[in-house]
């Protein structure tokens, strides 16, 4: 079921009943990256979904930060009375997870970091993002995204299963040039919160893929150690979209990790 809020500014998608998940998009994504997930997840438990800013209905915010995302998102779970939520972000999503984390621990009953990072962009990442803004500006939102988003499978998923790469693409050019724009320039500018995850008691889940261009292993390894509780996974042969190139899989490990967090 599609709610909203704000006079329809504000917009997610609910579904099932239970203990609360929250599964947040990323970068040019939407509600559909987590279908997989959803049709098994909402048997057990309550998942929502929220549009970020830019997605679907909802409007691109001024300015558009991690922050204000997660703000977007407290206001979801305050509009639905929920006090507590384990909360799992894709990529950006991961971002805004780690944001929600940071201004609003007590709701926080555990995070996944689904292919997503703790730490700041490097000056070299951030260089790239501008480049990209440039690119996006000059030649169009569609010729960015059919020449980026195929890179996050993997080469095997790309060469096995190049329907998941047109879905994504497809699913990409649902997202305007100004929301790309302004997530692009929030990623660049949010701070490292590798002391969250340090901060946090609630459980971390790290779900990684070894052919991951976006986000890559090593990264993201020197982060396992800092939470009190973590559990991480480390894909052969997966990229940045682990959800779809071993939902099965993925699927196991989300429902393993939401009821631990039950505990």
């Amino acid at each position: 079921m599609r709610k909203s809020i704000n006079n329809g500014n504000i917009t997610w998608l609910d579904e099932g009943e239970g203990a609360t998940v929250v599964l947040l998009h990323g970068f040019s994504e939407n509600a559909e990256l987590w279908s997989a997930q959803t049709a098994q997840l909402k048997n057990k438990y309550r998942v929502i979904i929220p549009d970020l800013p830019g997605t679907a209905a909802s409007p691109v915010t001024t300015p558009l930060t991690m922050e204000s995302m997660a703000d977007y998102v407290y206001a979801i779970l305050l509009a639905e009375n929920i006090r507590e939520a384990v909360v799992i972000g894709h990529s950006m999503g991961g971002y805004v997870a780690l944001a929600l984390a940071e201004k609003y621990p007590r709701i926080l009953k555990g995070l996944g970091l689904f292919h997503s990072t703790a730490k700041a962009d490097s000056e070299e990442k951030k260089e790239g993002r501008r480049k990209s803004i440039k690119l996006m500006e000059q030649y169009g939102a569609e010729t960015f995204i059919r020449q980026t988003l195929p890179n996050m499978f993997s080469p095997a998923t790309k060469s096995a299963h190049p329907e998941w790469v047109d879905a994504y693409v497809k699913m990409g050019m649902g997202c305007e040039l100004p929301a790309l724009v302004a997530y692009y320039e929030a990623m660049a500018q949010r701070p490292d919160r590798t002391a969250v995850l340090q901060q946090t008691t609630a459980p971390v889940l790290f779900i990684i893929g070894k052919d991951d261009n976006a986000v890559p292993l090593e990264n993201v390894l020197p982060q396992i150690i800092l939470p009190h509780l973590s559990s991480i996974h480390i894909f052969e042969h997966v990229g940045h979209m682990g959800m779809w190139e071993v939902a099965a899989e993925s699927n196991v490990i989300l429902e393993q990790f939401i009821a631990f967090c039950q505990l």
